[in-house]
């Protein structure tokens, strides 16, 4: 069983961890009553598989001290549940500007003179349980694009795929249409044309014989030296900035040669990578 506790300031983004790490595939329950979390824990240890991966999200709206909390946390220990605590922090002006412009009272704002003092008051609440957290997010320049990258690398499971970067690299013919949902797109055009060899226009990018013939000349080994840099450099700020599919369309004319060929090098060269990858050829059995 996996277990995470999100925590952290009201306003540094804990409702938006949790949305994001429920479409990673955990199960998640905002604002568990601090007693109740071993009794969640032992559910989910009973081995149902229901609750295999688990987020709870904890915060001082319940008129949470943080005694229970840590009451919990002790009795997860001696029921052997690892768990680790991720905590959403942000810079105090960060979470002034947020309350403003959502128009919300702050949890603590009966209990203080202003947002400000509101913020110090739960800012010293939280500093044990901050203290305790494996994990500490600080949103105050982060995107909702950074903030998903790095939950997918700290908390992806391993070997499953969850987060990881899928990429799909798919030939095309021009003369049909580029794809839309291609994300970047390489023009071949410029590599030798085998449609001029009659002894291989009937074949295609995946023969042996085409793709000599294409690599022939060098210019198509110098491409995919390039390219290949290119896409090392690429995919891992896509991973950064969250993103988990990729589809890179490679184009020539008629999409049956040349495009083949490349595509086919370029996904073997994204294996070596050590990303997912699959490639087809949309047009390659066209006439």
């Amino acid at each position: 069983m996996e277990f995470v506790i999100i925590s952290g300031m009201s306003g540094a983004g804990k409702s938006q961890a949790a949305s994001i790490m429920e479409d990673m595939g955990f199960f998640c329950v905002d604002n568990l009553p601090a007693p109740l979390i071993p009794k969640f824990a032992e559910l989910g240890m009973a081995g149902t598989g229901e609750y295999e991966r688990v987020v709870l999200v904890t915060d001082i709206r319940g008129g949470t001290r943080f005694d229970s909390l840590f009451r919990a946390l002790d009795d997860l220990k001696n029921m052997k549940c690892d768990y680790r605590i991720l905590f959403m922090d942000a810079a105090d002006a960060t979470i002034i500007k947020r309350y403003k412009e959502t128009r919300r009272s702050h949890p603590l704002a009966e209990e203080s003179d202003s947002l400000e003092q509101a913020i110090q008051m739960e800012r010293a609440m939280l500093a044990p349980l901050r203290q305790r957290a494996e994990h500490i997010i600080d949103t105050t320049n982060l995107s909702t694009a950074k903030l998903k990258g790095m939950l997918r690398q700290q908390f992806a499971r391993g070997g499953s795929g969850d987060g990881a970067l899928e990429v799909r690299v798919l030939s095309f013919g021009f003369k049909y249409g580029a794809p839309m949902e291609a994300d970047l797109v390489f023009d071949v055009r410029f590599l030798p044309n085998p449609y001029y060899v009659p002894e291989l226009r009937a074949h295609t990018g995946l023969d042996q014989g085409v793709r000599d013939y294409v690599f022939g000349g060098g210019q198509a080994d110098e491409f995919m030296k390039r390219l290949g840099d290119l896409i090392a450099w690429l995919l891992p700020r896509y991973v950064e900035e969250g993103k988990t599919a990729l589809v890179i369309g490679v184009g020539c004319t008629g999409g049956h040669h040349r495009s083949v060929a490349i595509a086919h090098s370029l996904a073997e060269l994204i294996r070596t990578l050590g990303y997912p990858v699959s490639e087809s050829h949309r047009d390659m059995g066209r006439n």
